[in-house]
């Protein structure tokens, strides 16, 4: 093996396995094919560039590392020979692992053993095999012969399956790990093995920038059987990785469940040295629906950048598409089947009427989901303060113009919405309002509040037509209350909750108490087609305005103090212009709460 620079680095000091079990953020490493750092029957074993890997993984494991590694698994290959002299070397390199208690998996490839997993006894098996594990906290078991291991993992907040099965897997290895599945029927699971898909790009394509990076691979026929026989029935398995073949490349496949099966090689044994016991991570983000992965060489990257050879420099971090790429899954939606996703029940009022609550109305109880709201009903202001919604139907609307739904937010209090159908062009449906002598007309908030709504807007929403439209507004133009100055519209309502024709952006434009002109709050731009919880706090002297419970950029720091009164009505789902309601919203709206005080994001409608 040529000498490289690296080889002469002191080790990186070794700090402490961390991992945090809850993050929805985590990592699984990944360690394909070291083979060529270990070839004992030819005296050619180097395993400080394993040992590198190693300690990276237990240095990056904490939360404070930006990582959080939670588990390493390998792929096989883990010698060229199979030899007793490799192995020996490549049992003391896994004690850095051992003695910082490393969550880990081994698999056997075909350069370390022989035949399949009936084989019996082996230099593999003497110093890899389920003895290895005896005292790791995440080691489920073996097989029979020792060469199929299962392992479990603490991750985002549950437990993750990992199987680690033997290059040649006999039908009763198979038998146990649909067993083991079977076992653990509410874990996601991981099955890594060393031979499953193969590439489709060619071993003379070098750089892999040709073909499609996402659909680049191909079941090998013992991979065939892999799926027939384990793969495609059980839907816990999501993920596939597997080495032995080269250049990289993946593939998606339904199983019978029609879900999504991501199938991976990944192997760096044909680059420069020999890969050099490079890691493949996969960064999980529960929170985004997204895993992140990105291939590096901790061992190059320990090593002095001036130092580094041209290669070395080269291949510190491979950042090809089929090695640095991002993976959009839902996973609520992907392990729906075997993790059902849990819904939360509806609230009583009681719950949500939290001290200075000036109005409460929510929509589960008047009518069944699409039967119209008729101007029979009343919609009650579940605080008790009298402030009562009732219908207005704009002339030639249609039947459905305003609907009972049973559509609603996952975290809302009460299972149910209305339904807008309105709009402008002309000035279509039908909304809501206060009755004239209710007592939120005249309040003006002096010393702060909260203003809370769900909101939907629908696949058909567009800017024309919807655009500016209010959740909520207060009746009364900014001329006949007296307000000029900058940003003043004479004729626009003195507050106005909206969903602006401008990028689909929430909009708190009002007119404070302290000023003659408006305070407007924008946030980004919200997709359709789901649900959003809409916040906007003022503290008696600031106004913000909250997506999803986070504050948006664009937050004045103008002194805004309370809200100015022409002793109007109230409109939910309507925006006036000159005194005269010029648009209809579209879409659904959900709970909607207001307090005469500032809440903390943790009060909202969607705490607990």
């Amino acid at each position: 093996m040529p000498a490289f620079a690296a080889e002469s680095n002191k080790a990186t000091k070794t700090g402490t396995w961390r991992p945090n079990p809850t993050s929805l953020q985590f990592t699984l490493a990944v360690m394909p094919d070291t083979q060529y750092l270990a070839w004992g029957s030819q005296d050619s074993i180097n395993m400080k560039p394993l040992e590198e890997s190693f300690r990276y993984v237990i240095n990056n494991s904490g939360d404070d590392s930006g990582d959080n590694i939670v588990f390493l698994a390998g792929l096989g290959d883990i010698t060229q020979d199979g030899d007793p002299t490799s192995f020996e070397a490549v049992g003391k390199a896994f004690k850095v692992l051992d003695n910082h208690d490393v969550a880990y998996s081994v698999l056997a490839g075909n350069h370390d053993v022989t035949g399949d997993d009936s084989r019996g006894d082996s230099a593999y098996l003497q110093t890899l095999g389920p003895q290895r594990f005896k005292r790791a906290k995440t080691f489920a078991g073996a097989d029979p012969s020792g060469y199929n291991t299962a392992h479990i993992f603490q991750a985002a907040g549950r437990s993750w399956l990992l199987l680690a099965l033997d290059w040649r897997t006999t039908d009763a290895g198979l038998a146990w790990a649909n067993d083991m599945i079977k076992a653990h029927p509410k874990m996601p699971v991981i099955v890594t093995t060393h031979e499953l898909v193969d590439s489709t790009y060619g071993d003379e394509v070098f750089p892999y920038e040709s073909g499609d990076p996402e659909n680049n691979a191909v079941l090998t026929s013992y991979g065939q059987r892999l799926w027939d026989e384990l793969i495609k029935d059980n839907d816990q398995i999501f993920l596939t990785l597997n080495g032995h073949f080269w250049p990289n490349g993946r593939m998606t496949k339904k199983n019978a469940h029609g879900n999504d099966v991501h199938m991976h090689i990944t192997n760096y044994q044909n680059r420069f040295m020999g890969g050099g016991a490079m890691l493949r991570l996969y960064h999980f983000d529960l929170a985004r629906n997204t895993i992140d992965v990105e291939t590096k060489n901790p061992w190059i990257l320990a090593e002095d950048a001036a130092a580094r050879s041209p290669l070395a420099q080269e291949h510190s971090r491979i950042t090809g598409p089929v090695d640095n790429f991002s993976m959009p899954i839902n996973f609520g939606d992907r392990f729906a089947s075997f993790i059902p996703l849990p819904i939360r029940p509806a609230r009583p009022a009681s719950k949500v009427l939290v001290k200075g609550t000036l109005a409460y109305w929510r929509f589960d109880g008047g009518g069944a989901d699409g039967t119209p709201v008729t101007s029979a009903q009343t919609i009650r202001d579940l605080s008790g303060k009298g402030n009562d919604l009732t219908l207005v139907t704009l002339p030639g609307a249609d039947a459905d113009a305003l609907t009972w739904s049973a559509d609603h937010h996952p975290d809302q209090p009460g299972h149910a919405s209305l339904k807008f159908a309105g709009g402008r062009n002309p000035v279509h449906g039908a909304y809501l309002t206060t009755r004239p002598n209710a007592p939120l007309n005249i309040e003006t908030f002096n010393s702060g509040y909260t203003i809370e709504a769900f909101v939907m807007m629908p696949l058909d929403w567009n800017s024309g037509n919807n655009g500016n439209a209010s959740i909520l507004s207060r009746r009364g133009s900014a001329k006949d209350a007296g307000k000029q100055g900058k940003n003043t519209n004479p004729n626009e309502p003195l507050a106005q909750l909206n969903i602006t024709n401008n990028g689909r952006e929430v909009q708190w434009n009002h007119y404070p108490l302290n000023t003659t002109y408006p305070t407007t709050n924008w946030s980004h731009g919200l997709v359709e087609l789901r649900w959003w919880h809409v916040a906007v706090v003022n503290d008696g002297r600031l106004s913000k305005l909250y997506i999803d419970s986070s504050p948006v950029a664009d937050n004045p720091s103008r002194e805004s103090i309370g809200l100015t009164s022409l002793g109007l009505e109230w409109l939910l789902g309507a925006h006036e212009n000159a005194g005269k309601v010029d648009v209809v919203f579209h879409g659904n709206v959900g709970d909607i709460r207001i307090v005469n005080r500032p809440l903390d994001f943790k009060d909202f409608m969607t705490g607990k």
